[in-house]
């Protein structure tokens, strides 16, 4: 009997993101269910991820994630912190995704408080339906820069997401 890999590590444990840090320097005082957002999904992230740059066997990476003149700035090293590359990409592509996901996001919070079971079902699949359209052009973006899973991407772009948040 032939043992399968239960997730993307085991398949390759230096294809992944061993530490991730959000240069929020620029971002805006967050509400609790965005902050708590952000800690789910560098938890979950780290946990359990996907993460190889083409061309590259040098991991596990520590990713450096950044908005600089409106670019996403993907700035991976090596576990010891040293410079392995940086993959640059527009946020134009993205901003109907993230401004949509921020008001339906608000939406779903205020559900939260006093709306019924089934608003807040519907109005939360809605939200899930932009998660994976951020996620698959995420992907989609960085294809034959980053190979990343459909989890990872996920995750990335809550992260993208919170790093947008800027006043």
């Amino acid at each position: 009997m032939t043992d399968t890999p239960s997730s993307p590590q085991d398949a390759n444990p230096k294809k992944r993101i061993a530490s991730i840090v959000l240069d929020e320097s620029a971002v805006v005082r967050r509400t609790p269910e965005v902050d708590h957002e952000r800690k789910v999904a560098i938890f979950d992230l780290l946990e359990e991820n996907s993460f190889a740059p083409v061309g590259s066997d040098a991991g596990p990476y520590n990713l450096h994630l950044s908005i600089e003149e409106n670019r996403l700035v993907f700035d991976i090293r090596d576990e010891a912190e040293e410079p392995h590359g940086k993959v640059i990409l527009s946020l134009s592509p993205f901003r109907r995704i993230i401004k949509d996901y921020f008001l339906i996001c608000e939406s779903y919070y205020e559900a939260i408080r006093s709306a019924s079971p089934s608003k807040i079902e519907s109005i939360d699949m809605g939200r899930r339906g932009l998660h994976n359209e951020g996620a698959t052009l995420l992907a989609e973006r960085l294809d034959g820069k980053i190979a990343i899973d459909h989890d990872t991407a996920r995750r990335l772009f809550t992260l993208i997401c919170v790093l947008h948040m800027k006043g």
